[in-house]
């Protein structure tokens, strides 16, 4: 059991500092020919001089909607390799029940605050930082 353990233990850290292997392929690199790591200029934003600025829904269901586009984040290594262990099914079923039992606690704490009419604001606050944070990868 112990050794089991050891070795997850042992795979997760070799998943997390391998962030080059989690990092999206950039068309370009800005590193050039020294074969390092890609894992900033896949972070940078691409200049494209003949796009405009994104805009972000304002409400509704549209602004919630963040398939696809999760920033990688400092607990993105450790989603990743759930992923590997668990598998993407239960990863999602996992990550809808923590969901869920989180929005509740807000709600639950805007009901005891008296601060009902802030509950939708906050859950998106949420959502915006599990993003912001990897959770959403």
């Amino acid at each position: 059991m112990r050794s089991s353990f050891l070795t997850f233990l042992l795979a997760l850290f070799m998943s997390a500092i391998s962030v080059q292997s989690f990092a999206a392929t950039s068309t370009t690199s800005l590193s050039g020919n020294s074969g390092g790591s890609n894992f900033i200029a896949s972070q940078r934003r691409s200049q494209h001089p003949a796009m405009g600025p994104v805009k972000r829904a304002s409400s509704g269901a549209a602004s919630l909607n963040m398939a696809g586009v999760a920033k990688f984040g400092v607990f993105s290594p450790a989603v990743y390799g759930s992923k590997i262990v668990l598998g993407e099914k239960k990863l999602k079923s996992v990550r809808g029940k923590a969901i869920s039992l989180h929005s509740q606690a807000i709600g639950d704490f805007c009901g005891w605050v008296g601060a009902t009419h802030l509950r939708v604001s906050i859950i998106k606050l949420a959502k915006e930082n599990g993003n912001y944070l990897g959770f959403l990868v």
